[in-house]
């Protein structure tokens, strides 16, 4: 009966094998490709145009060619905790700027220790606009963005004026000095500019909190510089991003006043694609400021795994599920592109549980051969090959990310993304468990809410 048993679980480890192996060395090769284009790219520019002058800091910047107001959009619910000490920070951060800003603030009638925090803020800092959104909350983040639009577009039209751009942030969001200054420039290049987002780790939460750390280092200092070089449109991080007002106005204009999707969980990542299909360009800019330290917004990311899951299954169900049919499958080859791999994210899942199996069935089945239960039949030649590529791959893989966090945390960090690379899988499977039930129950007419993270502490900015 036991070798019956191990005869079957024999049969179904090979079947696994070979569909976790194909799909992994499929990932693996869309990987590669958008390392090689980053390599290559990289190259080029070194030798072509940093030879011999390196690339302009963020204080070399030439002074903008046309003022107007930078508009400062920080949508809150239940964010007393961090709101008052992020308003703190923008004001001793951009006190000396020679931008023109106004920090709009949006708080729901309901939330009166928000609305406190704010009042406090706005008391002592005559840039910061307290806007009350007109209904209880929370209802979605594009939502109260739309609130704040709408009151942008009230004081044009009392002032006589119009606004620059929009600038979008979190209340934990820690705001860098220079950032103004990078947006007042290349705004008047492009339609929209995104600056890195710079997750900072917490030494209660190594692991968890740390493994945003991993990926956002990879994902803004690699595969959006990549998408920007292949013509693709660039999905906005929803902080730390500029926005163009004049285009803002003409996608508020085609959606009834309203800029932002309220029915998208993800509308900033839609945002972008949005900007893209009417013929914006988004710069993904990397800049050093004087201290050789990355132009960004620093934040803290979840600390438990409970925290972490919820937050990524929203994101999942955003750009993965909910995206697909949203967005659709328009561009150029490039877009779809980039689109198959924003969506592969359940899927890889999936690929992920088997992987996982594979190697509980493989302990399994080697212990039952040593113990003399179970004779194991050999490998194929087309099955080692494929494990032996993904090795391969897997080795590549982790060396990529862990240059990339080495550049922002340094060799220890970048050492421990390796390990780290574990718990971001696993977050990765359960998010995309809960997305899928989660988007399941939205089909069946389930109203998106704001299932929005908890934040205690805003990140010391320089």
């Amino acid at each position: 009966m036991i070798g019956e048993v191990l005869t079957a679980l024999e049969l179904m480890y090979r079947e696994l094998l070979l569909f976790g192996g194909f799909w992994l060395l499929i990932g693996a090769i869309d990987d590669l490709c958008i390392d090689v284009i980053w390599l290559v790219r990289r190259i080029y520019r070194h030798f072509v145009y940093y030879r011999s002058q390196a690339p302009l800091r963020a204080h070399e910047l030439s002074a903008a060619r046309r003022s107007g107001l930078l508009a400062v959009f920080i949508p809150t619910w239940r964010e007393a905790n961090v709101i008052g000490a992020m308003l703190e920070q923008c004001e001793r951060n951009w006190r000396d700027t020679d931008c023109d800003h106004r920090i709009y603030v949006g708080c729901y009638a309901n939330d009166d220790e928000g609305i406190a925090e704010v009042s406090e803020a706005a008391a002592s800092n005559p840039r910061v606009r307290l806007v009350l959104v007109s209904h209880p909350g929370p209802t979605t983040k594009a939502d109260c963005l739309n609130s704040l639009w709408q009151t942008l577009i009230a004081d044009e039209l009392a002032g006589g004026y119009k606004a620059k751009a929009i600038i979008l942030h979190d209340a934990e969001d820690a705001v860098h000095p220079d950032e103004l200054r990078v947006f007042d420039r290349l705004i008047e290049k492009s339609s929209a500019v995104q600056l890195p987002v710079i997750p900072i780790r917490t030494e209660r939460s190594p692991w968890i909190s740390a493994h945003y750390c991993d990926e956002f280092a990879e994902a803004h200092g690699k595969f959006m510089v990549v998408r920007e070089a292949i013509g693709a449109a660039l999905p906005l991080a929803g902080v730390g991003c500029a926005i163009d007002r004049n285009l803002l106005g003409r996608i508020a204009f085609d959606n009834q006043g309203r800029p932002f999707d309220e029915s998208s969980l993800t509308e900033d990542y839609e945002l972008g694609f949005r900007i893209g299909a009417i013929g914006g360009r988004t710069i993904m800019a990397r800049i050093l400021d004087s201290q050789g330290e990355l132009v960004g917004t620093k934040a803290h990311f979840p600390e438990t795994l409970a925290a972490s899951v919820r937050q990524k299954s929203r994101w999942l169900t955003g750009i993965a599920l909910a995206g697909w049919d949203r967005l659709g499958w328009e561009g150029s080859v490039a877009e779809k592109w980039m689109l198959l791999h924003d969506r592969r994210s359940v899927f890889s899942a999936l690929v992920l549980v088997v992987a996982y199996a594979c190697i509980i069935l493989t302990a399994l089945l080697t212990a039952s051969a040593a113990l003399g239960v179970h004779q194991l039949t050999p490998l194929s030649p087309l099955l080692i090959t494929l494990l032996t590529a993904n090795a391969g791959f897997l080795i590549w893989r982790m060396a990529m990310r862990a240059a990339f966090v080495w550049a922002i945390y340094g060799p220890g960090q970048a050492a421990l993304s390796v390990p780290r690379s574990l718990i971001a899988n696993i977050i990765a499977i359960m998010a995309a468990r809960r997305a899928c039930f989660a988007y399941l129950r939205h089909c069946f007419g389930k109203p998106l809410i704001w299932d929005k993270t908890t934040h205690h502490v805003v990140p010391v900015a320089k």
